[in-house]
């Protein structure tokens, strides 16, 4: 039985099976394009006695054509049924569905989509594979290469490993498809969670050398790669995490990421001067980093970087100097980043299950904060905790980032009281000769005591910005009054776990 979308594709094939005498039953064009290949073939409207329907929205829906292919020739109940109405077993099932991904995302209408709904197709494949056992399914254009290895290897004949490896591989055809039809007709009232990728990549390892590790979607829709090594699972975290900062950045802006945290950040009006700021806010953490801008890079850029030892670099273009400067050494990857706005929702495996949030796309402007103090900060401070808030919205809680000038100078990340993200924030700050006077700070999350605020104040930040919502709010403000500060609510947390 051959039904297909593709005729071209199967030529091959076709040309295989009557090398070795099958008998061949197809439908309307397939057929059409079978006989014009001067190989003899019967219709399906021959063996069901009954025509296309519905333009073409019926054909291979009837007994005569699913009883032959879910017959059980080892059963006697099943091969008097087949001899009462006079139907001869399939044992061979080659298919391809209408091109229901294609189509939505060529820009067609909702009513081409939808007759992109393949039914027919599915139908076969579901049921050639369920009767593996008897049955050889060949469920797309990308398995008849595979076909024809197995049938000339066989003398035309198939082994059950075979047929079970098919049958797999026509259910994963057929659930995806599933998958992306129902992602289509979705309008979120059905609270499921179904994800379908079926491009994947084996990576190095996971996590850890012991760890295996596999990566599935499409990187070629974010970057290409230029040059280096393969990417390993702990890059591919990295560079998630500097998309998800960078992308946030309109202003030529440099990052450096080690273990899904910014370690450097800065903006300046050339990315040459960004690098720099970036590099010297925590010039150890950046050693074997992951290193992104979201301008090009030219050769001033290269020359600066070429002795530093980084994973990764990160860009939307190479002078070519540049480039064959930095690919000098052959395992430092290189990438060119495309226009990529990020996913709108985030997932993680916990437990026996999968826990499932959108995207934190919330950020709030200075204009939409609210002024808790009666100091308030002047425009370059605006601007500092506007880039330190966005920055501490990508680091992991509890998180404080210190900003001055627009560049980060020093980070709290990960800690279990947000007190003690204060104090590593201002001794990473001192530990790189960092001024923190005038230096602003963010907080991912309110501050539950006033202690955060003390601390802050010693050592010179003269203005602070963080979600507010303590029931302990006033004792921060009121001592932010008495030092001085400037201090801002987001109304907005940012935890990061």
């Amino acid at each position: 039985m051959i039904s297909v979308y593709n005729k071209d594709a199967v030529r091959e094939l076709v040309e295989v099976l009557y090398g070795f005498g099958v008998e061949m039953i197809s439908t309307g064009g397939t057929y059409t394009f079978i006989s014009n290949l001067g190989i003899p073939v019967t219709a399906v409207e021959d063996l069901t006695g009954y025509p296309s329907i519905l333009g073409g929205r019926v054909k291979t829906l009837h007994p005569a054509v699913l009883g032959a292919i879910l017959c059980r020739p080892d059963l006697q109940d099943d091969l008097t049924d087949m001899d009462r109405h006079g139907l001869e077993p399939v044992d061979m099932v080659i298919t391809d569905l209408y091109p229901f991904e294609e189509t939505l995302t060529s820009g067609a209408s909702h009513d081409e989509i939808i007759e992109k709904i393949d039914i027919g197709g599915i139908t076969l494949i579901r049921a050639a594979a369920k009767n593996f056992a008897h049955v050889f399914v060949v469920p797309g254009t990308g398995y008849y290469d595979d076909a024809c290895r197995i049938l000339m290897g066989n003398e035309g004949c198939t082994m059950l490993s075979d047929r079970k490896k098919m049958a797999s591989a026509a259910m994963d055809v057929s659930s995806h498809y599933d998958t992306l039809v129902f992602r289509y007709l979705d309008d979120d009232s059905q609270v499921v969670f179904k994800e379908s990728i079926r491009t994947a990549e084996v990576l190095r390892y996971g996590e850890n050398p012991h760890q295996k590790g596999f990566f599935f979607g499409n990187m070629g829709e974010v970057f290409d790669q230029l040059s280096g090594k393969p990417l390993s699972y702990n890059n591919l975290l990295d560079i998630d995490a500097a998309f998800s900062l960078i992308v946030e950045c309109t202003e030529p802006t440099f990052v450096i990421v080690k273990h899904t945290n910014a370690c450097g950040v800065a903006t300046r009006s050339s990315i040459h001067d960004a690098c720099h700021a970036a590099l010297a806010g925590d010039p150890v953490s950046s050693f074997g980093g992951i290193l992104m801008a979201n301008r090009p890079i030219d050769s001033g850029i290269a020359d600066s970087l070429h002795d530093l030892f980084f994973e990764v670099l990160i860009a939307p273009g190479y002078h070519p100097e540049a480039f064959q400067k930095l690919a000098q050494k052959e395992k430092r990857i290189i990438l060119q980043s495309k226009q990529y706005a990020g996913p709108s929702v985030r997932y993680r495996s916990v437990l026996n299950g999968v826990l499932l949030q959108s995207a934190d796309d919330a950020l709030t402007k200075p204009e939409q904060w609210h002024v808790a103090t009666k100091q308030t900060a002047n425009t370059e401070q605006l601007d500092d905790l506007l880039f330190a808030n966005i920055i501490v919205k990508h680091l992991k809680s509890n998180a404080i980032a210190l900003v001055k000038n627009k560049m980060l100078i020093g980070t709290g990340i990960g800690q279990s009281s947000r007190v003690d993200a204060v104090k590593q924030a201002i001794m990473k700050a001192g530990a790189f000769h960092h001024d923190t006077k005038d230096a602003v700070l963010a907080s991912d999350a309110f501050f539950p005591f006033p202690d955060c605020v003390e601390i802050a104040a010693g050592h010179g930040i003269s203005a602070i910005v963080q979600p507010g919502g303590s029931v302990r709010d006033k004792d921060s403000v009121n001592f932010c009054d008495q030092a001085g500060v400037a201090m801002y609510f987001s109304g907005y947390r940012h935890f990061k776990h």
